[in-house]
């Protein structure tokens, strides 16, 4: 794009029943005339606008939130309950049918905000099974669907298999404690070099101003439940994405959850030269490409029987 435009960024707070949820909004222009409603939704360790709209000075587009905003969509972030600007005050463990819930209560918010809806949603790692179940309650609700870093039955995961060793701490406790090393591991547990060091700490640093320490239900969940989604209830046009070198989605279990999703509109992208973190890494602007292509897709005008 020849220049940049000015993108709006907007602070929202919503209920879910007694516990108050944070949202951040970014859009260009009138946000009622966007080419659609984006819902980005994180994962197991951070909060929303370090995920989606990290700002890295000297790194083109950084923000996922403003590329998109740029480009005509309306774009939202939520943070979990029991992350970044969210209620921490119970005490549960935050699990991903509580994360679900924490969607319905998002989507309420848009669609009574602007009177947007069904919405683009994209989820990556916990967050995309949080947006995957989301779908299959209520599909009505969700207009194409894109699953990063997503996982199903669990099978071929080497993370998953160490993450297991330590179930144990995290059945003891509802939250576990985080900080700069943990933050650093995720991009070098799979394989080190797709991310760049500066863009590794400012992701910390963006992290660490909000959470010293993050739910254990998402963990717990994965090591314990899958698979917690079924492909043949989700209805919606989707989008699955899977990191070349991403140490939680297995790609075999990928392609068997891929095949039984009933919307022939659908699609598998494999990221070349990434792990786990897609929008952290140095091909996040690939990533960006294969996200808008879906999200932009012309829907098909004939299905057949």
């Amino acid at each position: 794009m020849s220049e940049r435009k000015t993108v709006t960024a907007r602070e929202h707070w919503t209920r879910k029943g007694e516990v108050r949820l944070y949202l951040y909004e970014k859009f260009v222009g009138d946000p009622k005339e966007a080419r659609g409603t984006i819902l980005f939704v994180h994962g197991s360790s951070m909060a929303g606008r370090p995920t989606f709209d990290l700002q890295v000075p000297g790194r083109p587009h950084s923000s996922a939130m403003d590329w998109f905003a740029e480009r005509g969509f309306d774009t939202w972030s939520v943070d979990m309950e029991g992350y970044g600007r969210s209620d921490k005050q119970r005490d549960i463990n935050c699990d991903i049918a509580n994360g679900a819930d924490d969607l319905a209560a998002a989507a309420d918010c848009i669609e009574k905000t602007r009177g947007a809806g069904p919405l683009l949603i994209y989820g990556i790692s916990s967050g995309a099974l949080r947006a995957a179940l989301f779908a299959e309650r209520c599909p009505e609700r969700v207009k194409r669907l894109a699953l990063d870093a997503f996982v199903w039955t669990g099978d071929g995961s080497p993370t998953l298999a160490e993450r297991r060793k330590k179930l144990p701490a995290f059945l003891a406790r509802n939250r576990r404690p985080l900080d700069r090393a943990f933050v650093h591991s995720i991009f070098t547990r799979d394989h080190p070099g797709t991310a760049d060091s500066r863009v590794v700490d400012a992701f910390a640093d963006a992290i660490l101003a909000l959470d010293s320490e993050v739910p254990t239900g998402t963990y717990v969940d994965m090591c314990t439940k899958l698979p917690l989604v079924e492909p043949t209830r989700i209805l919606c046009p989707t989008l699955v994405m899977r990191g070349e070198f991403d140490g939680i989605a297995g790609f075999d279990d990928l392609i068997a959850f891929f095949a039984k999703l009933p919307n022939a509109d659908k699609e598998f992208a494999v990221m070349p030269g990434i792990a786990h973190a897609s929008f952290q890494e140095k091909n996040y602007l690939s990533v960006y490409d294969i996200l808008y292509g879906f999200f932009s897709r012309t829907p098909p005008a004939y299905r057949g029987g």
